[in-house]
């Protein structure tokens, strides 16, 4: 095997083009051009005197002694990261970026009061992003941000091995009804009692799906579907104006005498929401520093929902 300098960059490269699948999607996450990435791939190839990547199809993919050095790579990372921890644990406190994404929900619910725990914070810079993506793309989102606030419905698989997951608050899913629909009055609902009703709702793949997949099969009815919507705020608005019915988070739906929220009853309605992170970003004591903080208002979130927090499965 050669001998040389296998540089962090160099590494970074080749854990993108796994974790992003490929080279033109880790291009973009590095900001660098899909030939740059080729380039990089080729040289550490040669140094380490083996192929680390494959074609397949029109496009790569790693060889075994690739994935290997990428699982070594995720070591080397952290390994670094610590040791500049160790070094900032001589300063009065952490500086830097820290760059946090959430979905648009838990954003609208979290970013302003993050924001303004950590403006008191010299040197701390916040840079927040609203990142609606189906369940299984949260991880991938972790090579762009140093955390991620995720979610996914109860029962749900874990996220992969390779991510750091920080446990935050369950939210539940209410099913929310106009004022003029028939089942206003009622303070909770079984999935029995909403077949045939007309349901706005994600789409495929996104969470929250899965839970009125288990509402229709406790049903035993296929949901009438009427509307697509990802967005809570514009479903919210349907549903007030009598185009449907919806599953709703119940902390993050402002209370509204335009929408009347029932509480599901016979199945496991609720979402998990959690912050994800990089094994070596994780080791930053910035990062460290607003997960705290973060933390810190999910408590703040459950409290208000007048019980203590979940943090189980």
């Amino acid at each position: 095997m050669q001998t040389g300098y296998m540089d962090l960059r160099t590494l970074e490269t080749l854990r993108a083009v796994r974790s992003q699948g490929g080279v033109t999607a880790a291009a973009a996450v590095l900001h660098l051009t899909p030939s740059a990435v080729s380039q990089q791939l080729a040289g550490l190839a040669a140094e380490m005197g083996v192929a680390l990547t494959e074609r397949v199809g029109r496009g790569l993919r790693l060889t075994p002694a690739g994935a290997a050095l990428a699982d070594a790579a995720v070591d080397v990372a952290v390994a670094v990261e610590r040791a500049r921890a160790a070094c900032q644990g001589h300063r009065d406190s952490p500086v830097g970026t820290v760059r946090v994404s959430a979905f648009q929900s838990a954003a609208q619910l979290v970013f302003p009061r993050l924001l303004g725990a950590v403006a008191g914070w010299g040197g701390v810079t916040l840079e927040c992003s609203d990142e609606d993506v189906a369940l299984a793309d949260f991880p991938d989102l972790t090579d762009r941000f140093d955390v991620v606030v995720a979610h996914r419905p109860d029962g749900a698989a874990d996220w992969p091995a390779g991510v750091r997951v920080v446990p935050l608050f369950r939210e539940p899913l209410d099913v929310a009804v106009s004022p003029h629909h028939p089942l206003a009055g009622r303070v909770e609902i079984s999935p029995e009692e909403l077949a045939g009703e007309a349901w706005i709702t994600v789409r495929d793949g996104f969470p929250v799906a899965p839970v009125l997949a288990a509402v229709a099969a406790r049903s035993g009815a296929a949901p009438r579907i009427a509307h697509r919507i990802n967005d809570f705020a514009v479903a919210r608005a349907m549903v007030a104006a009598g185009h449907g019915i919806s599953l709703l988070p119940r902390h993050t739906t402002p209370a509204s005498p335009g929408v009347h929220l029932l509480r599901l009853t016979g199945v496991p309605a609720g979402r998990r929401v959690e912050a994800l992170l990089r094994p070596d970003r994780a080791e930053r004591r910035v990062v460290t520093r607003v997960v705290g903080a973060l933390t810190a208002l999910a408590a703040e979130i459950d409290h208000r929902a007048g019980r203590p927090p979940d943090r189980s499965g």
